[in-house]
């Protein structure tokens, strides 16, 4: 996925130094040579390196990244390398640094989650919602793609996602005439059908969905439901409270796809930052 555009960047630095770096304005060495370098304080799969370097290129620094989005390194490992005026360096440090570290904590926990569950099922795909924070989708979406899995929705304006809330709307016969009217409006789209109990499950395949998406369903009732579907041709996706540690279990249960939020709540990434004179 491409890097935060210049516009967003800006804002950001913006944001954090409306009038400058008062300190190092005050101190007289804005003007003086040095040297960033950007490191992996532990393991994780790396994701804003390109845009803190663009970050310290606006402010008139050279940059070069070092660990691009989507590689998975050590400790210790360099992600960036930063040459300019004392000023640029200080005016970016924080703001790069931060989205680096968030950025980079979300697709560590997507990388952990995926690589949880290929362990035991490796054609299972694991997608992330769009329930990132507001204002942060952009990056958000771009870190889980980091960190291998896929996006689930981009937003409500590109996936036909047949919610209850839906069908509450739609009459007695809701569940069959709303999937035919979704499949004769949107055809080139796929039907998925959220659903919370196994007899909904069996409804909406009866109905023809082409994708039933378990609400909140434990691993033993995920499984239930896949063996109860093995004729229905379509995609079962498990969704609600799925995260590490519980991946490997909802892998091993008939599911193709993992629909996960627990990526958008982890810890941000540990990423050390050191400047020095050139």
């Amino acid at each position: 996925m491409l890097p935060l555009d210049d516009d967003t960047l800006l804002r950001l630095l913006k944001e954090d130094i409306p009038y400058g770096d008062l300190t190092t304005r005050s101190l007289g060495i804005g003007a003086m040579p040095g040297l960033l370098t950007m490191r992996a304080r532990g393991p994780m799969t790396v994701c804003g390196s390109e845009e803190a370097a663009r970050i310290f290129a606006l402010l008139g620094a050279k940059a070069e990244v070092l660990a691009p989005t989507g590689a998975r390194v050590a400790a210790g490992a360099p992600l960036a390398r930063v040459e300019g005026r004392a000023e640029a360096l200080h005016s970016g440090w924080k703001v790069a640094q931060t989205l680096t570290e968030w950025a980079s904590g979300i697709a560590t926990s997507a990388t952990a989650i995926v690589d949880a569950a290929r362990a035991v099922a490796p054609a299972i795909a694991v997608a992330c919602t769009r329930k990132p924070a507001p204002a942060t989708r952009a990056l958000s979406l771009r870190a889980v793609v980091a960190g291998g899995a896929q996006v689930h929705r981009t937003g409500l304006s590109d996936t036909v996602l047949l919610f209850a809330e839906h069908r509450a709307f739609g009459g007695p016969d809701a569940l069959h005439a709303q999937i035919a009217l979704l499949r004769d409006r949107c055809p080139e789209r796929r039907v998925v059908v959220e659903v919370e109990t196994l007899d909904e499950a069996r409804r909406a395949a009866q109905a023809g969905a082409d994708v039933i998406q378990l609400e909140k369903f434990a691993p033993e009732a995920v499984a239930d439901t896949a063996a109860a579907l093995t004729d229905w041709p379509g995609c079962l996706a498990a969704a609600g409270g799925i995260n590490a540690t519980n991946a490997a279990a909802y892998a091993q249960t008939g599911a193709n796809v993992l629909v996960t939020s627990a990526p958008y709540y982890a810890k941000p990434a540990d990423v050390s930052v050191t400047i020095e004179p050139a």
